[in-house]
């Protein structure tokens, strides 16, 4: 395939996840009040959350450095993109695993950034945009918006089962957005079938540090 067709389905790519990404959540910030639900199965739930940090809500960083390390680490897989698209060795499927990292990472990114400034609070309320007092926070400050919920097994520990013998089991615990999903589902990809092409980021390394040399 000629370079500039994986480019820009690459390209084409990241705008879709990110489209989709961004409408399902202002469709949730401008429907749903925070830790609203909704039934979509018994499997499957539309569960209105938000939080401050990585994937799947887990929170380890300062809310400014988490940001900026996703921009910086956003724009480190652009460039990259942008070299394996231009070599005609590269796969088509390689490029877009790496597109849907680039994808998610934005999407996040811009919840982070604009979705504080944009948006006033949902606890309670259904948001509304672009509200006459300002939005919740600042710039940076935005919460990510999640909503995906499977419980795929709801159910007890067995009463005999020392420590945990009558305690509730919930298997899939956590929240997440389609921004968090291209990210996993990206890297689930890679392991699965690139693992090759990923040296060739490791070959990118050595390069640099020889010329540093």
């Amino acid at each position: 395939m000629p370079t500039r067709s994986k480019g820009w389905i690459a390209t084409g790519v990241i705008f879709l996840v990110l489209i989709a990404d961004q409408v399902l959540k202002f469709w949730i910030k401008t429907n749903m009040t925070l830790y609203e639900s909704k039934h979509i199965t018994d499997w499957f739930y539309i569960y209105f959350t938000e939080n401050n940090g990585m994937a799947f809500g887990i929170e380890l960083f300062d809310k400014f450095f988490l940001t900026t390390l996703r921009m910086v680490a956003a724009g480190f897989l652009v460039w990259y993109l942008c070299r394996i698209c231009r070599k005609p060795e590269t796969r088509l499927g390689y490029c877009i695993t790496i597109a849907l990292i680039i994808a998610g990472a934005v999407g996040n990114i811009i919840d982070c950034l604009f979705y504080g400034l944009i948006f006033d609070g949902s606890l309670g309320q259904v948001a509304t945009l672009f509200p006459a007092g300002g939005g919740y926070g600042s710039f940076f400050y935005g919460k990510v918006v999640d909503m995906l919920f499977f419980p795929l097994i709801d159910t007890y520990w067995p009463s005999w089962m020392p420590f945990v013998g009558g305690d509730h089991f919930l298997f899939f615990r956590p929240v997440f957005n389609l921004a968090d999903s291209a990210i996993s589902c990206s890297i689930f990809l890679l392991l699965l079938f690139y693992r090759k092409d990923l040296s060739d980021l490791n070959d990118l390394k050595r390069s640099k540090k020889t010329v540093d040399e």
